[in-house]
């Protein structure tokens, strides 16, 4: 499968079913959905389920959530609660470049 080059995608990693999981899932689903015009992808991994996984891309705290496209890579760990200092932290476009890409150009 070929990806947009407009498309957003991320990994987060959660520990368990928690309501801090939950939040953070949530959380991140609708700031991409508010956020992203040409779309996203979201894998979910739990690190109680597939430790190797956290081993590896070296996740030390959950919630995590890195963006994997576009490069480079960012990191946020937290339950993405902050809209707006998620939505920064991730390089995400803000209201003002959205209404642009929207057609208020």
């Amino acid at each position: 499968m070929t990806r947009d080059a407009g498309t957003y995608v991320f990994t987060l990693y959660v520990a368990g079913a928690t309501e801090r999981s939950d939040a953070a899932r949530s959380n991140l689903r609708r700031l991409c959905a508010s956020r992203l015009v040409d779309g996203y992808e979201v894998t979910v991994i739990d690190v109680v389920d597939r430790p190797e996984l956290a081993e590896e891309h070296r996740i030390l705290a959950t919630p995590t959530v890195i963006r994997i496209a576009p490069l480079p890579q960012r990191r946020v760990i937290g339950d993405l609660s902050d809209e707006r200092r998620a939505a920064l932290a991730l390089g995400l476009p803000d209201s003002a470049e959205l209404s642009e890409e929207r057609g208020g150009r």
